[in-house]
């Protein structure tokens, strides 16, 4: 079995898309590591870094994406007969050990979860609401992906930011989870809130099932150490340091580097799309580092 991991942070514009997919990118090419990556976010950037909008938008129109495992959850149909393996889209940017399952804008209505759940708990004369929603977010994920996680490698959850049901689900669902974060204090906010969130997450669920995720690594992206900032950089990161421990933190760091933000136009990520840049070489080192730890 290989090992699921979400890449999450509270806030939002830290880099979780970026880091995700050249994350991927790299085990796949540089490692020949079999890698899933799935894309959790409504903003659809993982997908749409690894694929184009008309690519997408033929899948959508197929019933092809995430949403529609999410819907047989939600409301099975006996008379589907679409699996997770018929939406995983393989041989992603030319890369046979890469694959994705797309995300979509739409992924599910939390009124019409909150009346399934309801129903189940009536069904089951379950006295706490709680206990049953707990139970459907500690398996959601992990039971859609449960067909498949002993094909990969590695499967990376790209996940939204704050916290809402698949963040939760993604979670209880991984192994390790990465905290990418920018060198600022409201970036250092959401690994503080991620870090309570998930061991409240921990306690909620104690009573029947222990959740055994743990933190890979804090990486810091989009550093830029001129003698102006570099001063306030290091007031950031020394504040991390007390908060979390030097072990936690990624000794590889990705730089400011416009390679890594072009490459979105191409659909592909800049480790593939412009390999010998300050920030391609910062992933093959960061990819490097984890595979060290893991």
């Amino acid at each position: 079995m290989g090992y699921v991991i979400a890449t999450a942070n509270m806030k939002g514009g830290v880099g979780k898309t970026t880091l995700t997919v050249n994350l991927a990118t790299c085990l796949a090419k540089n490692y020949g590591k079999k890698v899933l990556v799935l894309d959790l976010d409504t903003q659809i950037s993982a997908t749409l870094s690894l694929m184009s909008p008309l690519d997408f938008a033929k899948r959508r129109k197929q019933r092809l994406t995430f949403r529609y495992l999410i819907d047989d959850v939600i409301n099975p149909d006996p008379n589907s007969k679409v699996t997770i393996n018929d939406i995983i889209q393989t041989q992603i940017c030319g890369l046979s050990e890469l694959s994705l399952l797309p995300g979509d804008i739409d992924l599910y209505d939390e009124f019409v979860v909150s009346e399934m759940l309801h129903k189940q708990t009536v069904a089951f004369g379950e006295q706490n609401f709680e206990t049953v929603w707990n139970r459907f977010e500690r398996v959601l994920i992990n039971n859609i992906l449960k067909p498949v996680r002993d094909e990969y490698d590695f499967i990376l959850l790209d996940c939204a930011p704050g916290y809402n049901l698949l963040t939760r689900s993604a979670l209880a669902a991984s192994d390790f989870y990465i905290l990418p974060a920018k060198p600022e204090p409201l970036s250092v906010v959401g690994i503080q809130l991620l870090e309570r969130r998930i061991g409240q997450l921990k306690d909620s669920h104690e009573q029947e099932a222990k959740i055994n995720i743990k933190m890979l690594g804090i990486v810091f992206s989009m550093c830029n150490t001129n003698l102006l900032t570099g001063r306030y950089y290091k007031q950031v990161m020394h504040r991390v340091v007390e908060d979390f421990g030097v072990e936690q933190i990624c000794k590889a760091q990705i730089p400011v580097d416009i390679n890594v933000a072009k490459a979105v136009d191409s659909f592909m990520p800049a480790v593939l799309n412009a390999p010998q840049s300050a920030g391609s070489k910062a992933f093959l080192q960061l990819t490097q580092e984890l595979l060290q730890k893991l």
